[in-house]
């Protein structure tokens, strides 16, 4: 069962770097978790153990001896999302020896837990596999997966294990969705978009908010539709036309204006998956912002600096429900006039 899910990076004014997402799948099985500095952890695919190096905070679940972590940020400030791949993942069958082997869920946790940046991440991919099931020591299925991921300079990219040892590819546009074909997908988008030169020519700067010219008169609007190739544009469209966010709490709110256009609602009849929940990381404040289908507010939580020495994983069970203000239990304002 294939989930759909879009990736949004936002952009503030004062350097703040958030990294939004939709999670669309057929059920929620995840809460927000803080785990801490060496956690000790088991693979699924071979038993081995691995220590964790940083603090993290996200959504995720525990899992065998581990815990799964669909999005996060770190102590560092690294930010990571884990989206489906339908159909594009080249997984390795026989691990090589002295590589680290993982099952391809478990690639989020990983580079949360030992790496800051991206350029760190870089000079250590080639030493990381995403295997297959052929020699798994447990069952892990063949999950395809991509990621999305960001750290505090604004470097920006996508990993994907359509080849081993994996690459990088710079995302300056900041939208990810479920196509393996991530160059068709900004073909198409051209159709809406004037990009920049720079965009043309893979020479954006960091922390560069717009790459497109913002002259959108007498191009289409992107249609409604929930495929990725629909959903990529919609978001990439919008993304380019909003106010640039002064801060972080401007940030939040365009973000989750921009994931209004592409969350899936739920429709059993008509498909399986749904935006189950909705999530975004703050690269600066080490916030973690998440909110089920059923809530329409927001709740969060914050890496703090207390949080660092503590030892043990910590769920925050948050109600899929709705949460509403009763203006009727406010207190009556009495009129002096």
């Amino acid at each position: 069962m294939f989930g759909m899910c879009t990736s949004i990076l936002q952009l503030t004014r004062d350097g703040r770097h958030i990294l939004a997402r939709t999670m669309d799948w057929h059920r929620l099985a995840v809460q927000p978790v803080f785990v801490p500095r060496n956690f000790r952890w088991q693979s699924v695919f071979d038993n081995r153990w691995h220590t964790s190096r940083y603090a993290m905070i996200g959504g995720g679940g525990a899992h065998h001896h581990e815990i799964d972590v669909s999005d996060g940020v770190n102590e560092r400030g690294l930010s990571v999302q884990k989206l489906t791949f339908a159909n594009g993942s080249q997984l390795v069958d026989h691990p090589t020896p002295g590589k680290v082997h993982l099952a391809p869920y478990e690639f989020s946790y990983y580079l949360l837990a030992n790496f800051g940046t991206v350029a760190e991440i870089e000079a250590h991919l080639a030493e990381i596999e995403l295997m297959s099931s052929q020699f798994a020591v447990n069952p892990i299925g063949d999950a395809e997966l991509h990621f999305a991921v960001v750290d505090r300079t604004g470097r920006t990219v996508v990993i994907e294990p359509t080849h081993f040892p994996m690459t990088i590819r710079e995302n300056p546009l900041g939208v990810v969705t479920n196509s393996k074909d991530f160059e068709v997908q900004l073909s198409r988008l051209g159709q809406y978009v004037t990009y920049t030169d720079d965009f043309l020519a893979g020479t954006v700067p960091l922390n560069t908010p717009r790459v497109t010219t913002g002259k959108f008169s007498g191009k289409p609007v992107p249609s409604g539709s929930f495929t990725p190739g629909g959903r990529f544009a919609r978001a990439a469209y919008y993304k380019e036309r909003v106010d640039f966010p002064d801060d972080e709490a401007a940030g939040i709110i365009s973000a989750w204006h921009l994931l209004n256009s592409v969350t899936v609602p739920q429709s059993h009849h008509y498909r399986p998956t749904y935006s189950v929940y909705r999530a975004a990381t703050s690269c600066e404040s080490l916030t973690y912002y998440f909110q089920p289908y059923n809530r329409l507010d927001v709740v969060k939580l914050q890496l703090t600096p207390a949080m660092l020495t503590a030892t043990e994983v910590k769920f925050y069970p948050v109600a899929n429900a709705l949460q509403v203000t009763s203006l009727n239990d406010q207190p009556e304002q009495v009129s002096h006039e």
